[in-house]
């Protein structure tokens, strides 16, 4: 399994919104509410989604709705993805 990068997140996240939204095209994007990026809570739902297809990471909906960024979001992954090894 490859590991889960800032970038990975940004591909997925823009995968799950079906749109080009700027996620990974600058080094704030981390540290940015998902609202400031253009991403509603149906974004974030389907990106949990396939965190959980890919990488194996368990997340209920009210963690996913109450993280706030990609960066809080990449953290909670790996420590999850770190776990199972």
């Amino acid at each position: 399994m490859p590991d889960l990068t800032l970038d990975e997140l940004a591909r997925i996240l823009r995968d799950c919104a079906g749109e080009g939204e700027s996620a990974g095209r600058d080094g704030e994007f981390a540290d940015l509410p998902f609202t400031d990026l253009g991403y509603d809570s149906v974004a974030i739902l389907e990106t949990a989604a396939r965190l959980k297809q890919e990488y194996g990471v368990v997340l209920t909906d009210d963690e996913v709705m109450e993280i706030g960024t990609p960066g809080r979001l990449l953290e909670l992954a790996r420590r999850q993805i770190a776990g199972a090894s």
